[in-house]
């Protein structure tokens, strides 16, 4: 199946058919623009109409989500109904409740698995070739502003088998197999049993430290296996330029009272020429990522948004306001992962005026709701 066919939607029913080609033609617009370059206005109105394209044919692809949307009454017949606010969110816990899905299972390209700690239950999120390829292309789009397009040579802080899926498409193989595209000549940091490979770190180093590098790892992986115990062994590395991508397992550090300075503070210690990115995104939204920009605020890009919500009533916050948050995403056709109620607080810091240059909403995360069990990317290890 080519990128973003009609071949899977049934061609006996022409509605289905032109609800998918008018998302797919709203999607490329927005592809087609630089991805932090909407402001408020332009964005809301463009990815106000594609989301509510895709939250349209979701209703009809997927059954349960159609019972929801008839449960809360939703209409999209008034203009009203393109503000993000507005389309119907879905609680992140369904996806380990339910699988859903708008997409018959012989167009199943790949079954992203997601869990917290042993014992929790497993999100399925299915996804078809065109989902899958969209990821692909809105990734690019996103990390290339703070990559470039030139592949680096790149150090994974997890082992080979990890990286590769042999125990299963995790959702920490999915991250790494998705930023490996921007990498080349792969080295990975730890062995089998999490230790770190120091002899494969020192030739990286020793090989490309003249220039820029990526690497990339899980933030509790890399603070764990890496970091602690290079300060223990007495290791220390240089670069030119280290571009240190990292995400997830936020909650295992608060315990030890590791927040985002002092991660970047101790990356930093760790390898001279650090320059440290973290980015929030989740399993259910694989590809709508939100990145720090240089002085280290999670944007929002012109394919996704963030909202936050009140907990007692989940109305729409105000900018300052800590609340449950709330992302939507343009990408996700295979199954209806575009507008998710996490489990996570946080608070929008403002919009289109941060000092970095890039438009739309920049935010901070303030940990998980109370109460609410441990999960995400890293968090499948341990």
């Amino acid at each position: 199946m080519s990128f973003d066919s009609t071949d899977n939607i049934a061609s006996e029913d022409p509605a289905k058919k032109a609800a998918y080609e008018a998302y797919l033609q709203g999607f490329q617009s927005l592809l087609e623009t630089a991805p932090f370059s909407l402001s408020k206005f332009a964005k809301d109105k463009l990815l106000g109409a594609v989301i509510k394209d895709l939250h349209e044919y979701h209703t009809t692809q997927c059954l349960a989500f159609k019972h929801i949307h008839q449960a809360i009454e939703f209409s999209s017949n008034s203009q009203n109904d393109l503000l993000l606010p507005s389309i119907p969110m879905l609680a992140v816990r369904l996806f380990k409740q339910h699988e859903l899905s708008s997409i018959e299972s012989e167009a199943i390209f790949k079954v992203l698995s997601s869990s917290g700690t042993s014992g929790q239950t497993p999100a399925r999120i299915l996804l078809d070739r065109d989902t899958s390829a969209r990821q692909s292309k809105v990734l690019v789009n996103i990390m290339q502003t703070i990559l470039g397009k030139q592949r680096l040579p790149m150090l994974v802080i997890d082992s080979e088998s990890v990286a590769r899926g042999r125990a299963g498409f995790s959702a920490r193989t999915a991250g790494i197999q998705g930023l490996s595209f921007f990498g080349r000549k792969h080295t990975y940091a730890l062995n089998e049993d999490m230790s770190p490979n120091w002899q494969a770190i020192e030739a990286f180093f020793a090989a490309h430290g003249k220039g820029p590098v990526l690497i990339f790892g899980f933030t509790f992986m890399i603070w764990q296996y890496l970091i602690k115990q290079a300060k223990q062994d007495k290791r220390q590395f240089a670069a030119e330029k280290a571009l240190i991508i990292h995400s997830g397992g936020w909650k295992k550090l608060e315990a030890e009272k590791v927040d985002n300075a002092t991660f970047k503070k101790a990356c930093e210690s760790m390898i001279a020429g650090s320059q440290v990115h973290n980015f929030y995104g989740m399993a259910e939204q694989v590809g709508s990522i939100f990145i720090e920009c240089p002085l280290g605020h999670l944007h929002a890009p012109n394919m996704a948004e963030v909202l936050i919500r009140r907990p007692h009533n989940l109305s729409l916050a105000e900018h300052g306001e800590t609340g449950i948050i709330e992302v939507l995403s343009a990408l996700p056709s295979s199954y209806p992962g575009h507008a998710i109620l996490t489990e996570d607080m946080g608070r929008i810091l403002g919009e289109d005026d941060c000092p970095c240059g890039w438009k739309g909403k920049y935010f901070e995360v303030l940990g998980r709701i109370p109460k609410v069990e441990v999960r995400g990317c890293s968090d499948t290890h341990g």
